[in-house]
């Protein structure tokens, strides 16, 4: 009865330390796949592509003059943008000419015309995403 009762036990105390090791490997495995590294600065620009000045009208009277650089994911997708670049501004062209230079003003401006150009590609992209729109210069007259 002692034995039996010393089995069972050992036998418990076993599966509740397995089924903790399977824990633990799965959460160690779960975050190490959910870990992004950044992108360095060199994979940036590499995966980058730059949009030449454009100038054009806005809403109203004035005029802008504005260039990009759109961030992809991949070195496929920033070959695919190049060839693309025509598509691009048509589409800058576009947002641009429904706004205001108030629509442009500050932080939340500029960034929601960066997020607005960025949707607009990714509907274009086929080898990979625009992750990021950056204004690299701005002028309005």
């Amino acid at each position: 009865m002692k034995n039996k009762v010393l089995t069972i036990s050992l036998i418990i105390l076993v599966c509740i330390t397995l089924i903790g090791v399977v824990a633990l490997v799965l959460v160690m495995q779960l975050n190490k796949g959910g870990e992004e590294k950044e992108p360095t600065i060199d994979e940036i620009i590499e995966n980058s592509v730059d949009v030449q000045e454009i100038t054009t009208n806005l809403a109203g009277k004035q005029f802008i003059r504005i260039s990009l650089k759109v961030q992809t994911d991949n070195t496929k997708a920033a070959e695919e943008l190049a060839k693309r670049e025509f598509q691009v501004k048509n589409i800058v062209i576009q947002e641009l000419s429904e706004m205001t230079p108030q629509d442009l003003e500050g932080k939340v401006g500029k960034q929601a015309f960066e997020d607005s150009i960025s949707s607009h590609l990714n509907q274009l992209m086929q080898a990979g995403e625009v992750q990021k729109v950056y204004i690299t210069s701005y002028i309005i007259q």
